[in-house]
């Protein structure tokens, strides 16, 4: 397993640690910046991985399959986390609308597979990646003050108006998938 693919794993491993500390509060006060500093850590590994496979020519079709679905699972169970204990902040509307994207996209890859072909992410899908870990730091850096509230709300907006745009760019230029079904 090359380096990139070994990020993409540590991305996926760092989950649990990131939920069960948010979740349970283990740390008491603490728990909070410890689950925001391994998530920030794992929302890292997905920029790293991607710069040194393409760097080094080490793009695999594990990686063009697990990258993306490393970045699902990481920035939705910390969006299903921060409704659990934030629902103030993290409405459950826009998880919903970013979970059924997510469902979409990787019914559209199962079905690509089958046929022997790789979809690895568009650029759209890449923004929207983006946009949601820095929606899910911003919520669990709860930084005080009305004008950072605000400053998250645009960006959670930002987030959710990108994954519609990235759902309709993905279905369009993969709809030759569906159409020899």
């Amino acid at each position: 397993m090359n380096l990139p693919n070994k990020l993409t794993m540590l991305r996926i491993f760092l989950i649990i640690p990131f939920v069960i500390v948010l979740l349970t509060n283990c740390l008491g006060d603490a728990s909070s910046i410890v689950a925001l500093i391994i998530f920030v850590v794992a929302s890292l590994t997905d920029l790293l991985d991607g710069k040194i496979a393409r760097k080094y020519n080490l793009v695999t079709n594990f990686g063009k399959f697990m990258d993306p679905l490393a970045d699902k699972v990481l920035v939705s169970s910390a969006m299903i986390c921060l409704v659990a204990i934030k629902p103030d902040v993290m409405p459950a509307w826009a998880v919903i609308i970013i979970l059924a994207r997510e469902f979409i996209i990787s019914g559209f890859r199962l079905v690509a597979s089958d046929a022997g072909i790789v979809i690895a992410a568009s650029w759209w899908g890449k923004c929207k990646t983006v946009s949601q870990m820095v929606m899910v730091i911003l919520m669990l850096a709860a930084i005080p003050g009305e004008a950072m509230r605000i400053v998250t709300m645009i960006v959670m907006y930002v987030a959710v108006i990108l994954t519609v745009i990235s759902l309709v760019d993905y279905v369009w230029k993969n709809r030759q998938v569906i159409a020899d079904k």
